[in-house]
């Protein structure tokens, strides 16, 4: 069964977790061909999303910016523990889409969904909440 974005990221964090263990759906293949899927996410501080900003490569290129911020914030990429832009940059579309959905979760930007029960019939279900106030 495949594991939601939110249902990734709420298995793996306890009350205070800094950090989220996360899924791609390709994986990043290194230059030796090795298949890198599993991977480790961190919180962002506000100098994750500032500090780019000044980078020439973001100032040509605003897209640019998400390279920059997942390289920072991503510890862990399958063996890989050094994951640079240029890394990123080697990402599937579909993972870097994943990885930014990921993002916003973990850090609060995006909605959220609460797992909750009919008390009638036991049925499971999610209850989305948005953080944004939308």
């Amino acid at each position: 069964m495949e594991e939601t974005i939110l249902e990734a990221a709420s298995a793996s964090k306890s009350p205070f977790s800094t950090e989220f263990e996360f899924t791609l759906p390709r994986g990043y293949i290194d230059a030796d061909g090795n298949v890198h899927g599993d991977g480790v996410m961190r919180l962002a501080n506000a100098k994750d999303e500032i500090a780019p900003l000044s980078d020439p490569r973001v100032r040509a290129n605003k897209a640019y910016l998400v390279i920059l911020i997942l390289s920072r914030v991503i510890v862990r990429l399958g063996s890989v523990t050094d994951v640079t832009p240029e890394v990123v940059e080697e990402l599937f579309s579909a993972d870097l889409s994943y990885l930014q959905e990921f993002y916003r979760r973990i850090n609060g930007e995006g909605d959220l969904a609460i797992p909750a029960s009919c008390p009638s019939c036991g049925h499971k279900f999610d209850v989305e909440f948005s953080c944004l106030g939308k």
